[in-house]
């Protein structure tokens, strides 16, 4: 069997200089912009949405309960099809996958800026949120097995890592900004943007090996395991989606079911003859490692954020539009992670290196428990760009590590594990903190309690840095210990 390679960014390495071997160039270059374009893309998506609800609510009349599923709609179709999106990349073609899934993601958001009833709305979001959870691992395993292993894979991952999480800060003031001209520009505007990427995306993104090169036959194909596990994810997410304010009875039952389909998904994958996810690879502790400190970051930042938008909006009467822009200086990872993050890198290597970035983090809460309702920019700023430098030294890094020394056929397994991790740790912090709002509130909301309840919540994410700090410092020793031999 021969392998179409003609469409492959290479970068020569073996004679260059070193400081040449690592550079971006040619074909290679365009690809990394491509893929950084559709990360920074669904970070916007995500985020734009926070700040767009409460005008959305207003022109569609939806009840409260609909509209926190127009948020919780894309985190299950993201979170629960993520693993069975990053193993379609490893056995369907990650191109195929890619190019599928960027299409339903334009179509589909197109078709939410034309909703007018609720029910179009969510099931806009929804499907939109399973074509995130194909395309974003699709991506990063193009990265991995388009660039040779080394310092130049390493760049181009934290590189597109970087621009993945400004993603996130940048949406909050794009969506603030598109909101002010109409809420269906949270739609549109990165539709148009999706399809100038898609028509690059084409001619730019590799061709790569057959699912029978990946060492699984075509008629033997996991779907079993696949229901299984999706299903699992699903009723999971759910749980932790309404743990906050729906009947303790449903939350217990949607936890549960969702142990009785791991444990089933356990047995199955046991007897598969080629396992969706083969249960040896969650034994790698390295990788492990990984997902905790991606999880517990995850985790700590959207509690944050949560607790940081109700500060300002509701407590302290700022507009949409201030908000967003006083947490602006979080996008400074989109400057400094490809260009200090590498060298640093190179120079502690990666696991010290997120240790400090889970480092900044719990900094950036502490630094914001004194908060007050007369508070000026001046004394938040510190913690918003101690967060701002804890992505910058973490997320990429975490990245690299989840990936690093994975094999090819795997690696869209590994993201989809990495991405899953994310999202899980981010609907974990934002119920977790939401449940403690709720508890302080008496069930009347974070304003009823006020600066207190706001101060309290900051016990969540503080919590979350230090198990991912506890995660880094295992890294750390392991790292030593594997250099000193």
């Amino acid at each position: 069997m021969t392998t179409d390679t003609s469409t492959t960014p290479t970068v020569e390495t073996t004679d260059a200089p070193p400081e040449r071997a690592n550079r971006l160039r040619g074909r290679a270059l365009g690809l990394l912009v491509v893929l950084c374009g559709a990360a920074f893309l669904e970070g916007v998506d995500i985020a734009m949405f926070g700040v767009a609800l409460p005008v959305i609510r207003a022109d569609l009349g939806l009840a409260t309960g609909e509209l926190q599923w127009v948020v919780s709609a894309y985190i299950l179709g993201y979170g629960g099809f993520m693993l069975l999106g990053g193993r379609a990349a490893d056995l369907l073609g990650r191109r195929r996958v890619f190019l599928i899934a960027m299409a339903v993601f334009i179509v589909f958001s197109g078709l939410g800026g034309f909703a007018s009833e609720s029910w179009m709305l969510l099931t806009a979001r929804a499907v939109t949120g399973v074509a995130a959870a194909f395309m974003m691992p699709a991506g990063l395993s193009i990265i991995t097995t388009s660039f040779e292993e080394g310092p130049l894979r390493t760049r181009a991952l934290l590189i597109y890592a970087g621009i993945g999480a400004a993603g996130f800060s940048m949406g909050l003031v794009a969506g603030g900004l598109l909101t002010m001209l109409g809420w269906r520009w949270v739609f549109f505007a990165p539709v148009l943007v999706s399809i100038v990427l898609f028509a690059l995306a084409v001619p730019l993104v590799p061709r790569d090996l057959t699912p029978v090169a990946a060492g699984v036959a075509r008629g033997r194909a996991d779907v079993a395991g696949a229901v299984t596990v999706t299903a699992a994810f699903l009723a999971l997410i759910t749980a932790i989606e309404q743990s906050s304010h729906a009947e303790p009875t449903v939350t217990a039952l949607l936890f549960g079911a969702s142990a009785v389909l791991f444990g089933a998904f356990v047995l199955i994958e046991r007897r598969a003859a080629a396992p969706l996810v083969p249960l040896g690879f969650l034994r790698r502790m390295p990788l492990l490692r990984a997902y905790a400190g991606a999880a517990a970051l995850a985790a700590g930042f959207m509690g944050f954020q949560f607790l940081v938008v109700l500060y300002l909006q509701e407590l302290r009467g700022w507009t949409t539009l201030e908000a967003s822009l006083a947490m602006l200086v979080l996008g400074i990872d989109a400057i400094l992670a490809p260009t200090v993050t590498p060298r640093l890198v190179a120079r502690f290597g990666l696991w010290p290196v997120i240790l400090g970035g889970l480092a900044f983090a719990a900094a950036s809460f502490v630094l914001f428990l004194p908060v007050g309702l007369d508070w000026s920019y001046a004394a938040m700023f510190p913690s918003f760009l101690a967060l701002g430098f804890a992505f910058t030294l973490a997320y990429g890094p975490l990245t690299v590590a989840a990936t690093d020394g994975v094999a090819d056929a795997d690696q869209g397994l590994s993201g989809g594990l990495l991405y899953t991790a994310f999202q899980f740790g981010a609907a974990i912090g934002l119920a977790a903190t939401s449940a403690v709002l709720t508890a302080l509130a008496g069930g009347h909301g974070a304003g009823g309690v006020g600066i207190e309840a706001t101060r309290t919540g900051l016990v969540v994410p503080i919590a979350a840095s230090v198990l991912g700090i506890a995660a880094a410092v295992a890294g750390v020793i392991a790292a030593r210990r594997a250099r000193l031999g």
